[in-house]
């Protein structure tokens, strides 16, 4: 069972959730909280496998509270929920170390989806949404990183760096074991290892790095 833990200050909005996570067999709603200052201690309390985070919340928002989440040891991904659509809440939501990002007029089927990828270690971007990401964060950022950032890549082994240019490729674990002949789960453990020797806290920031030192095609 995926364990999931709810946090949003609507009580309509979290009910919901619930009762469309709960309609998935391999699926628990753990808990809820109301605000984002709840939410280490609900965390702790709860033990969840999957946070499902509301931004705009009265008394910590909900990027800050991933930021609180992410501090914890063995701490659980973090997928953002809003109303909004803008850009400028991904970036910063990926910055404070969120695993996704979520409509929350998301389809039920997708949410539930959601909920099982990055429980399996998986970001929720497409392909296409990491490209602007990137794009986004390169135009940001400029090239002047890209000699440390390929001094970071030094302490890779040969398949981390595989796995890492499929990573910057939008590709998802499974896609990845495929295009790599691997098994998910090796694939899994790579990018683990991947997140500590580049010091980074999410799969798009792997790939923003891999581009800003040119190893991606364009």
């Amino acid at each position: 069972m995926t364990r999931v833990l709810i946090i949003d200050d609507e009580a309509l909005v979290r009910a919901g959730l619930r009762m469309i996570l709960e309609s998935a067999d391999d699926i628990d709603v753990v808990g809820e909280a109301e605000d984002g200052a709840d939410a280490v201690e609900a965390v702790r309390r709860c033990k969840p496998d999957v946070v499902l985070m509301d931004i705009r919340m009265p008394r910590l928002d909900g990027l800050a509270a991933t930021v609180a989440i992410r501090a914890i040891d063995d701490a659980p991904p973090v997928v953002i929920l809003t109303t909004f659509d803008l850009d400028d809440f991904v970036f910063r939501a990926l910055q404070a170390g969120a695993a996704g990002f979520l409509l929350k007029d998301t389809p039920p089927r997708e949410l539930i989806q959601a909920v099982r990828v990055v429980a399996n270690g998986d970001s929720m971007l497409s392909p296409s949404v990491t490209r602007r990401l990137i794009a986004h964060f390169a135009a940001d950022q400029g090239p002047a990183r890209a000699g440390k950032d390929l001094a970071r890549f030094s302490e890779l082994t040969e398949r981390e760096h595989e796995v890492m240019l499929e990573v910057g490729r939008g590709l998802s674990n499974a896609d990845i074991g495929t295009t790599l002949f691997m098994s998910e789960a090796t694939v899994k453990a790579h990018v683990s290892r991947l997140l500590v020797k580049l010091g980074v806290s999410n799969r798009v920031q792997i790939a923003i790095l891999a581009h800003d030192a040119g190893l991606l095609d364009d």
